[in-house]
C-alpha cells in the first residue's frame, strides 16, 4: 500500500482526506458540460474517465516504483480513491506506443531509455542512502531523495546520472505528470476550468464575469504535511540573494 501523506486545515488541524472534488469550486463538474460537445470531443473525454489504459511498458516492479514517485510529485491523497487522477496509466501509455513529446534535448537518451535509466538510479540511492527500497521508505526520506534529484545534486551519486543530466530526467518526469494529470476532467473540475471551449464557445469576454455554467471560487484553509520536504525546505529557506554552502537563492 502507497504511503500517504495528508494536507490538514490551518485552523482546526484535522487532516484533509476522502474529498471527492478538491479545489475551490464545489459542485462544478466540467462532464455535466458534455451535452454542449459534438460527438469527438465527447469521445475523447469521457474515455479519460471510462477507460484507463493497461499497463504494458513498465513492468510490476517498475509500475509500482514509478506510481510511488507520483505520488510523491503530485499528490492526491486529499482524493478519495474512487477520485484518484490516473497518471501511470498515461504515462505507459505514451512510452509504450513511443510516442514523443515533440522534441529531445541533445544530452538526454530516447525517453523510452531516460525512464528506464532513472527508475534503476532512484532504486538503487534508495537502497545505498537509507537501506531499503524507495517503496518502503517514509514518505520524508522518499522526498529527500527525489528533492536531491530536483536540485541537480543527486544524493547519493549514482552513475545513471553521467549518462543523463538528473535535471534533465526530472523535468521530462514532471512534464509527463502535470499533462497527465490536467488532460482529466477530474483535474478541471478542480480548477474550474470550463472544459472543451467547441461548439458552445464563450459569451462574456470581458469584465471578468463567470460563464453560466461556471462556479464561484470558494477558498478554504490547508497547509502542506508537517514533514513534507518541501514544507521544511521553505521554512528553513535564506533570506534572498543570500547563499547557503555556495548555492545562491531560494526555491
Amino acid at each position: 500500500m502507497a504511503k500517504r501523506s495528508f494536507p490538514f486545515d490551518g485552523i482546526t488541524g484535522k487532516e484533509i482526506r476522502n474529498q471527492k472534488q478538491p479545489g475551490y469550486y464545489p459542485g462544478y463538474s466540467t462532464l455535466d458540460q458534455q451535452k454542449t460537445w459534438d460527438a469527438a470531443t465527447h469521445g475523447t473525454v469521457v474515455e479519460r474517465v471510462a477507460k484507463v489504459p493497461p499497463i504494458r511498458f513498465f513492468d510490476g516492479r517498475q509500475a509500482e516504483l514509478l506510481e510511488t514517485i507520483i505520488d510523491r510529485l503530485i499528490p492526491q491523497d486529499d482524493r478519495s480513491p474512487d477520485r484518484t487522477i490516473p497518471i501511470l496509466p498515461l504515462i505507459d501509455e505514451r512510452l509504450y506506443k513511443n510516442a514523443i513529446n515533440g522534441f529531445r534535448y541533445e544530452d538526454m537518451p530516447p525517453d523510452r531509455e531516460a525512464y528506464h535509466l532513472g527508475l534503476q538510479a532512484i532504486a538503487e540511492m534508495a537502497r545505498e542512502r537509507f537501506g531499503q527500497s524507495f517503496t518502503a521508505l517514509s514518505v520524508h526520506r522518499q522526498e529527500l531523495i527525489l528533492k536531491s534529484i530536483h536540485d541537480g545534486e543527486p544524493d547519493p551519486a549514482h552513475p545513471n546520472w553521467r549518462r543523463m543530466p538528473a535535471y534533465r530526467f526530472w523535468g521530462l518526469l514532471m512534464e509527463d505528470c502535470v499533462t497527465a494529470y490536467y488532460a482529466h476532467p477530474w483535474a478541471w473540475d478542480e480548477i474550474g476550468y470550463g472544459g472543451p471551449a467547441y461548439p458552445r464557445g464563450y459569451m462574456r469576454l470581458e469584465g471578468g464575469l463567470p460563464e453560466p455554467w461556471e462556479k464561484d471560487e470558494i477558498r478554504y484553509e490547508w497547509n502542506a504535511p508537517v514533514d513534507s520536504v518541501s514544507e521544511l525546505d521553505l521554512e528553513n529557506a535564506p533570506p534572498p540573494h543570500t547563499s547557503t554552502h555556495g548555492h545562491g537563492g531560494t526555491h
